[in-house]
């Protein structure tokens, strides 16, 4: 008898899981804050769990300046906030040129713990040619001293 042993069909279906871009060795990140406990790096590597967090509050920037333009369809961010209930906005941006920056998403969000305390965003874009992207969190609307957070920022071309 001939036998062979395959993979279950939802398994090998591969859509609902696309290749994330390598970010960490297509691109250089700039942040304007970071906790050392909470490194930017947590939130753009597949594996690391705690994510990142800035040092100081209020309005908090994320850049990923790429070495050779990029071609992206699909960005995913997670963001968790488990202690503190606040009103968050975030503002997603790219450029093919690194000066003239164009819009792809403004949101806000109520995080409201124990029962509101994730939001994950899932954007089908087409973007040809980006140079840099940039996620600007301004973490409690009204001010104060919310620190701002992502917990993971995926990318797939």
């Amino acid at each position: 008898m001939r036998k062979r042993v395959i993979e279950p069909a939802a398994r090998t279906a591969g859509a609902a899981d696309p290749e994330w871009l390598d970010v960490e060795q297509l691109a250089r990140v700039e942040v304007t804050s970071e906790d050392t406990a909470y490194p930017v790096e947590a939130a753009l590597v597949p594996g690391r769990e705690a994510g990142w967090r800035a040092a100081q509050p209020g309005e908090q920037t994320i850049r990923l300046v790429f070495d050779r333009p990029q071609r992206v369809t699909r960005i995913w961010l997670l963001f968790i906030e488990s202690d503190t209930a606040r009103s968050q906005e975030f503002v997603l941006r790219w450029s093919p040129d690194g000066r003239a920056f164009r819009e792809i998403v403004r949101q806000q969000w109520n995080f409201g713990p124990p029962e509101t305390i994730r939001e994950a965003e899932d954007f089908h874009v087409d973007i040809a040619g980006a140079t840099v992207l940039e996620l600007t969190i301004v973490p409690e609307r009204s001010g104060g001293d919310a620190r701002a957070s992502l917990a993971q920022w995926r990318l797939a071309a």
